[in-house]
């Protein structure tokens, strides 16, 4: 008698178990009977996009143009969900923690890991526990102060602050406006005492309201209270001038050059996260930045758009952790 071969013996059981209504009661080999299943393309479901800022500010701003344009090209609602405290850790540690499948995204600026690392005593997280996806643009800060302090220009402004202590807000521990107003205390000698606010919005706030004396903040939440007289803008700390305040010198071209803090914004996911996911992000959120409606809206929010990724952009943050080490040992800066 001829034996049936192993492949025709399992189709014969396989049908015999669907007639009967029953589950295939053996394992069929990929090679068996071809694919049984195809993976669920991706994104087949919400996405997460985790800001470690309260709303309102440019972080926030930024996800939430992303989030609308990632959820157009890729068919998913792609939802904000603000994280706020601890310099971003916060935010970042949630992803850190969340399962690499491409359904957690971190959005934020560098401070995470290039201040943080040396600010805080313990990080809830490893740096390498994220993978960066795309470093969207950079962006300047403005040194603005309220009009009672009496100055109008850095010079004026340091040698007040070296005669008098001076109140400065941030954003939170470790952001970008505490770093410059760390940087600008150890440069020239002035006297400036840190109070971290919770978001670049209530920190510009407390300047209008005179809670504090100044601050040196992301400019367009400065750029109303400047044009109504409500804040005086003394300069911004970029390389070049901002196009929303072209006549405002750079902290260079006011005689102090060290001054210079750049805001980096990315986009992180959880480390082995997988690659075909990633490029995936990657790609439409460059297609995404390179729209006109939203090249115009991050000219509004003073950032010049990138678009960069691949191994340069953890190279940048790096070299970038280096330089603020150096400064926050040198500065003294601490978590206030």
């Amino acid at each position: 008698m001829t034996l049936a071969r192993p492949c025709t013996a399992r189709r014969r059981l396989l049908a015999r178990a669907l007639r009967a209504g029953l589950a295939p009661p053996i394992a069929l080999s990929a090679g068996a009977l071809g694919t049984v299943s195809a993976q669920e393309p991706y994104p087949s479901k919400p996405v997460r996009i985790i800001v470690t800022f309260p709303p309102g500010g440019p972080s926030d701003i930024m996800a939430r143009i992303l989030a609308e344009k990632l959820s157009a090209s890729l068919k998913q609602p792609f939802v904000v969900e603000n994280r706020a405290g601890a310099g971003g850790n916060i935010g970042a540690a949630a992803v850190a923690g969340a399962a690499p499948d491409g359904y957690t995204v971190l959005s934020g600026i560098d401070t995470i890991f290039t201040v943080n690392p040396s600010l805080y005593k313990s990080m809830p997280f490893k740096l390498d526990d994220v993978t960066p996806l795309v470093l969207l643009g950079l962006s300047g800060l403005t040194v603005g102060v309220h009009p009672s302090v009496g100055v109008s220009t850095v010079k004026e402004l340091v040698d007040k602050a070296r005669r008098e202590p001076l109140t400065f807000s941030s954003g939170s521990n470790g952001s970008p406006g505490h770093l410059a107003a760390s940087l600008l205390a150890d440069k020239t000698g002035a006297k400036i005492t840190h109070v971290p606010y919770k978001g670049n919005t209530p920190a510009v706030t407390a300047v209008v309201a005179g809670e504090v004396q100044g601050g040196i903040l992301a400019t367009p939440g400065f750029l109303p209270h400047v044009q109504s007289g409500r804040v005086k803008a003394l300069a911004v700390t970029s390389g070049t001038r901002s196009a929303l305040t072209p006549d405002l010198p750079t902290v260079a071209e006011a005689g102090l050059p060290d001054l210079q803090v750049e805001v980096l914004y990315l986009t992180w996911v959880p480390a082995k996260t997988p690659a075909a996911i990633v490029t995936t992000l990657q790609a439409e959120i460059a297609a995404a930045l390179k729209q006109p409606d939203v090249s115009e809206r991050l000219r509004k929010l003073d950032i010049t758009v990138l678009g960069e990724s691949g191994p340069a952009v953890q190279s940048r943050i790096d070299r970038t952790r280096e330089r603020y080490a150096a400064t926050i040992k040198a500065t003294g800066m601490k978590i206030d």
